[in-house]
């Protein structure tokens, strides 16, 4: 969720100073498209807006027509990316509408209800499709809050959000677009809880309609996500009955599972510090900072990081909770801090997603000699050592600590993202490399330091 910070600091100074706004989400893509499905923006109506769509092609126009377009409730919008179009002398494109029949119609004096009706052409040659979904700030402040608490607890939530239903009765239930499930909840109980709809309305609809609605969240909780948390999922539901016979229903659901932040733990409080945190703060992570040494682990120093700590060296407890399902980086400058963060990290290998030490190779592998000639079952800290990336980051070139903190972030989000190269070499004495540092040697971050 990039720019998530953002989109909720701006949605609450709105709240506090009554100001209408529309959150503006991307649905659906078909084709080549900027931003995936999940990707959000807040245009207040006093001009202010923040997060992206797209590229920056599509939000002038949304910008001006985000109020108009939720005159009447939530909606949702096709936009096209293919393509080129004119533009005339003075500034005005000709849009073009694509229909149902696919036919193409090009009017400078179209009204604003005719627009609605097809697909808006912005011809960027990208040969996608955007479908957005528009809601005024009331009926979404549910799901902002719900973002943040997932921020705050640190644990996910699955939701889905209705795009499209061509059944009355879950119309009449009150399900219009832009209603959400929480499907948590039906999991862990089998209740039915909406976000912003009453919840009433749906304890007292009939069985007839209960089966419907339950068919569909079934169906819902029952998907497995893939690579992405945000899925586009068209369902078929043959429980609705009509007059003339029986009539399978369909609906479109914006699927999402809400993650927290990535976490980031930096072992070390140096002036290399300062950017990497600042880069990681860029793609909404949360950066916790730790160091032993009181001068150095201050929040003058690190302003922009979540958390600043002076954590002494025993305290393994404390850096295990901070390394849970986090990133971590060791770059203390300081042999023996070094010595100790990675005592404990790499006897623990199951609790990071990812483990890097700064320095030159022989310096790191002089550390791991040294903690399993010292630990009680060197055979333990195999594993660790096996994810241990050093020296930490990729080769990108570039010199300096904004250099460093870059090849860092690329290498972390790699691993994170299940992108980094696999490959079977053999292992050292003391390290068992993984096959990204063995394979990919020209990548590899030599920076000498220490």
């Amino acid at each position: 969720m990039n720019q998530a910070a953002d989109i909720l600091d701006l949605a609450a100074q709105a709240i506090q100073q009554n100001i209408d706004a529309v959150l503006a989400t991307v649905v659906r893509t078909e084709g080549s498209a900027y931003r995936q499905p999940g990707a959000k923006m807040l245009i207040c109506a006093d001009g202010r807006s923040v997060g992206m769509i797209s590229g920056g092609c599509l939000e002038p126009h949304i910008i001006k027509r985000a109020f108009w377009l939720t005159r009447h409730g939530a909606s949702v919008q096709i936009y096209q990316t293919g393509d080129d179009i004119e533009y005339h002398k003075n500034g005005d494109s000709d849009l073009s509408i694509v229909e149902d029949d696919n036919s193409s119609i090009k009017d400078a004096d179209m009204s604003e209800d005719s627009l609605l009706e097809g697909e808006l052409n912005f011809g960027l040659g990208c040969n996608g499709r955007v479908h957005v979904l528009f809601e005024r700030l009331a009926t979404a402040i549910p799901l902002l809050d719900l973002i943040r608490q997932v921020r705050n607890t640190q644990q996910p939530v699955t939701i889905a959000t209705l795009i499209r239903s061509d059944s009355a009765k879950i119309k009449g239930m009150g399900m219009q677009v832009g209603s959400r499930i929480y499907l948590d909840t039906y999991l862990k109980t089998g209740s039915l809880t909406d976000l912003y709809l009453n919840r009433n309305t749906i304890s007292d609809s009939n069985t007839f309609i209960d089966d419907m609605l339950l068919n569909t969240i079934q169906k819902l909780s029952n998907h497995k996500f893939h690579k992405k948390n945000a899925e586009y999922i068209k369902l078929t539901s043959d429980l609705e009955l009509q007059p003339t016979g029986d009539r399978q229903h369909e609906s479109e659901w914006l699927l999402q599972r809400i993650c927290p932040q990535t976490r980031l733990l930096i072992c070390g409080a140096g002036n290399d510090v300062i950017p990497l945190v600042t880069m990681a703060k860029l793609q909404d992570w949360h950066v916790t900072v730790i160091d032993s040494r009181p001068q150095y682990a201050t929040r003058l120093r690190f302003s922009q990081a979540d958390s600043v700590l002076c954590l002494a060296l025993d305290d393994s407890e404390t850096l295990l909770n901070l390394s849970a399902g986090a990133a971590v980086a060791v770059m203390s400058h300081s042999l023996a801090q070094d010595r100790a963060r990675l005592a404990v990290l790499l006897e623990h290998s199951a609790q990071y997603r990812y483990l890097g030490q700064l320095g030159p190779r022989y310096r790191t592998e002089r550390l791991i000699k040294e903690i399993s000639e010292t630990s009680a079952n060197p055979h333990i800290l195999a594993d660790g050592i096996r994810k241990l990336h050093y020296p930490i980051g990729y080769k990108l070139g570039g010199d300096g600590p904004e250099a460093l903190a870059l090849s860092i972030m690329a290498q972390m989000s790699a691993v994170i993202h299940g992108h980094a190269p696999q490959t079977s070499l053999p292992n050292s004495q003391y390290t068992i490399q993984t096959s990204e540092q063995s394979v990919f040697n020209n990548y590899k971050n030599d920076y000498a330091h220490d």
